[in-house]
């Protein structure tokens, strides 16, 4: 069936549809035939045994003649017990029954026999039919048979007209097919065509985007497939915009300490002096920490199998770790106690959501940062709130996309998070929780929320190179 993938998609769907009609219209003309070869037998079955059944009541009356009165072209005898002719119509045989006694048999218990005409002078066959007659004392049988040649005639005539016209009205249907299927397919070659023009527009401008598919008016299925592609297309070119931005302002960040470096060394060369690890070990860390929040976004956007461990955590005891480990930062960092409050997920993962949340914090708290974990509408809310500035309303969706600073003329802390990139790692790992983040007016101060599904305490999986413990003891202050 190779070759029937070849055929462009209006000729297959002409050609199954072609097959299909035909195979259809040839079901149809049999079963026409057959019906109207056994309607007319059956027709001339009846007005045999009719005229049977008139006869014998001729015979019952004593009022039979000879020759008896038929019409049409039917044969009939009358035939005595030893099976001789005893009355006969007009050009029947008066010798030699139309039936021999098996046969007569046969037809006097009800069956149609089937003889050849030429024993009766006629073309063709003839179907016979018998009825009983006369008197227990003088039995008679009347022999009717019909000559069945205009049966077969009609039959043959309509055998004819199919084989003619078959042929000739499947053409005008496929020829009418080719037409409706080219006409329905027209959309679907414009699309083609409009796709054709895009591709060929940005090979020519290098630049792409900006074209759009045709949407056809019909609200059918090329319509929807039409408005899908265009729905595509729109997000592939919001994609290859954030990737052209997201690599641009990459490229920026990276080239800032990599030129304070640069600088370092050229100074302390041309001074003839040695530069101390000391200086050049916050342009390195900060360098070290931005490239890992663009290698975990990376791998976020690729669906890196390794950020989706999954094993039980108790919040309570994380954000005791992380407020320990920030217990140096300039202002205080204090964590609530309570109960366990447990959920399912990456343990490093979640360390890295609240750790960019508190440093987020401190960088603009004024005099406190607290974090608490509370049970909240089924599952688990994690809250960092400090007492800082806050941020408006306005910006606070639009600082969770990559590079965003609401103050690009404040001072770094030599982190990625200062590049604009903590809370865009936030979002993204959250998301991958299955959980939200959200920020809102602390009164003073900003309120960050983080809403994962709740989980149950369960021993954590094995894993190989670490050692067992309390889900917040597994978790390290390292990114994934």
């Amino acid at each position: 069936m190779s070759w029937l993938r070849r055929l462009t998609l209006r000729a297959r769907l002409i050609l199954i549809g072609t097959a299909g009609i035909g195979v259809g219209l040839a079901v149809g003309g049999l079963v026409l035939v057959t019906v109207l070869h056994v309607v007319l037998q059956r027709a001339l079955d009846d007005g045999a045994r009719q005229t049977a059944a008139d006869v014998a009541g001729l015979v019952a009356q004593g009022h039979l003649t000879d020759p008896i009165p038929t019409t049409g072209t039917q044969i009939v005898q009358v035939l005595d017990g030893e099976g001789r002719v005893r009355a006969a119509s007009v050009g029947a045989d008066r010798l030699v029954p139309l039936l021999d006694p098996r046969r007569l048999a046969a037809a006097r218990a009800g069956a149609v026999v089937a003889v050849d005409g030429e024993s009766a002078g006629r073309d063709g066959r003839l179907r016979v039919v018998a009825a009983p007659a006369g008197t227990p004392g003088e039995p008679r049988t009347v022999v009717v048979a019909a000559p069945a040649q205009d049966l077969e005639a009609a039959v043959g005539t309509l055998r004819v007209a199919l084989a003619v016209t078959y042929p000739l009205l499947l053409a005008a249907l496929a020829l009418l097919a080719w037409r409706v299927v080219g006409w329905t397919l027209r959309p679907v070659e414009a699309l083609r065509r409009g796709a054709e023009e895009i591709t060929g527009a940005e090979e020519i401008t290098g630049a792409a985007g900006g074209g759009r598919l045709p949407v056809p008016d019909g609200r059918d299925e090329v319509h929807r497939l039409a408005v899908t592609l265009n729905g595509m297309l729109d997000r592939l070119e919001a994609a290859r915009t954030r990737q052209r931005a997201f690599v641009g302002d990459a490229a920026h960040e990276l080239r800032s300490p990599l030129a304070s470096l640069c600088t370092q060394l050229e100074v302390a060369e041309r001074l003839g002096e040695r530069v101390p690890p000391a200086d050049l070990l916050p342009e390195v860390d900060r360098l070290g920490r931005l490239v890992d929040g663009l290698l975990l976004l990376a791998r976020a956007d690729e669906g890196d199998p390794r950020l989706a461990r999954r094993q039980p955590v108790e919040l309570t005891a994380l954000l005791a770790t992380v407020a320990a480990d920030h217990a140096a930062a300039r202002v205080p960092v204090t964590a609530a106690t309570g109960d366990p409050q447990w959920t399912v997920g990456d343990p490093d993962g979640l360390r890295r959501v609240v750790d960019n949340l508190v440093r987020n914090a401190v960088r603009h708290a004024r005099s406190r940062v607290g974090l608490a974990a509370a049970p909240d509408a089924g599952g688990v809310a994690v809250t960092v709130v400090d007492d800082g500035p806050g941020i408006a309303p306005a910006d606070r969706d639009r600082v969770f996309d990559r590079f965003t600073r609401l103050d690009d003329a404040r001072a770094r802390d030599g982190s990625a998070e200062g590049a604009g990139l903590g809370l865009a790692i936030v979002r993204e790992l959250v998301r991958r929780h299955g959980g939200s983040v959200t920020l809102d007016d602390a009164g003073p101060g900003l309120r960050a929320t983080v809403r994962l599904p709740a989980g149950s305490y369960g021993a954590p999986p094995a894993d190989t190179g670490r050692r067992a413990e309390p889900a917040g003891g597994q978790l390290s202050a390292a990114g994934p």
